[in-house]
């Protein structure tokens, strides 16, 4: 099972992937949201922003999430770990239901491309 700390680098190594790309991806992740990360199996939740292509992590707490966060994840530790490391994708993830996300229609239509 992956650590906080483990799961605390993956999002950290995602907002740096995020940052890094170009063309529909980069400006899919051009964003100002709020957003949660809830780590089900180890029930802690990291919060904090999505903007201008990074994730800046400003809280991390135990439980679910206090606020109802614009773009919402919920997934296991290990799972996170694997789709930064592209072990596991994140769409086949969703569609099974190993990794949620919640977000507006509007934020669902342009993350897609993340997807």
């Amino acid at each position: 099972m992956a650590t906080i700390e483990e799961c605390r680098t993956a999002l950290d190594k995602l907002s740096d992937n995020l940052a890094g790309a170009e063309g529909g991806v980069r400006s899919a992740a051009a964003l100002n949201r709020s957003l949660s990360c809830h780590i089900t199996d180890l029930d802690v939740t990291f919060t904090g922003r999505l903007e201008n292509g990074r994730i800046t992590v400003l809280d991390t707490h135990r439980g679910a999430p206090r606020e109802k966060a614009e773009i919402r994840l919920a997934m296991s530790g290990d799972d996170l770990v694997a789709m930064v490391d592209g072990e596991l994708n994140f769409a086949k993830a969703w569609a099974s239901g190993r990794v949620k996300l919640e977000a507006g229609l509007r934020d669902m239509l342009r993350l897609r491309s993340l997807l």
